[in-house]
């Protein structure tokens, strides 16, 4: 089944679509306001930290879903918004597209801050190993199982400096340093955007009208709905298993809001089959 996207008014889109854009919009220009006129950066204040770091505070699991990074990444979640939320909305209704879009969102930071919590407790167990034993080798063992070569030009030159003389205690204190400043920073870095319940749209959007052809920017063919939401999970699913310390994309939080789409929506097709093609 082939059907076209055909682009209305403003004043015609669907309520909580054109809500979402407004509060989305509103909020970004808020955030480059005020760190224009060097007042608070309001991403550090709404963005979701870590629950262990000092800088949570529980309002963000809601507040962080309307804070984006920079203009291409409010640009890209705002377009995808519109672009599938306003025909699931148009399907749905302003209630049920409502629950689903904050369903996502919840979801997709759930299972991005359960990844974390992973890794936080990982690195903690690393770090408590190398106190118990410092060396060089165990801090070199600590950063490879970790994955914490992020700063690599850094730790690259402190690695040599002390390849070069392993007797000064010195770069024991140094690495101790070093391993805690990574542990805060992987506590205290905020996640921000509404891409996790952006990624459960395409997915409810692939889902629905499973069989809808779309062009993508790099294939001059038409691809299935479908198959576009199969390679964009894998993808995500990849890099997030790859988990690259230049990457600061938050994959799982993308696979969060993709997996609680899937289950509200097969939830949904229980009592309600005509839902679906």
């Amino acid at each position: 089944m082939y059907q076209q996207q055909r682009s209305s008014g403003f004043s015609n889109m669907p309520t909580v679509v054109k809500n979402l854009l407004i509060i989305n919009g509103l909020c970004f220009l808020a955030h480059v306001v005020l760190v224009h006129l060097g007042r608070t950066d309001i991403n550090k204040v709404f963005g979701l930290y870590y629950p262990e770091s000092p800088l949570f505070k529980p309002y963000q699991i809601l507040s962080h879903v309307f804070m984006h990074g920079d203009q291409w990444h409010l640009l890209f979640n705002m377009f995808s918004l519109w672009m599938f939320g306003s025909k699931l909305e148009n399907y749905w209704g302003p209630k049920r597209f409502f629950i689903y879009y904050f369903v996502t969102a919840f979801g997709a930071a759930a299972l991005y801050l359960g990844v974390n919590a992973i890794e936080v407790q990982s690195m903690k167990m690393s770090i408590q190993e190398f106190s118990l034993n410092p060396g060089y080798d165990s801090f070199f063992k600590l950063l490879q199982r970790d994955n914490l070569f992020a700063n690599a030009t850094e730790i690259v030159d402190f690695l040599e400096a002390w390849r070069k003389d392993l007797s000064n205690p010195g770069y024991i204190n140094d690495a101790r340093q070093i391993a805690q400043m990574m542990l805060d920073r992987k506590m205290n870095v905020p996640v921000v955007g509404a891409s996790g319940a952006v990624f459960g749209l395409l997915l409810g959007f692939g889902m629905l009208f499973p069989n809808t052809e779309m062009i993508m920017l790099f294939f001059p063919f038409p691809i299935k709905a479908k198959y576009i939401v199969f390679g964009m999970g894998a993808w995500e699913l990849y890099s997030g298993i790859q988990n690259n310390p230049s990457d600061n994309v938050a994959h799982f939080a993308h696979l969060g809001g993709m997996l609680f789409g899937f289950i509200l929506i097969k939830i949904w097709n229980r009592t309600n089959r005509k839902n679906f093609y």
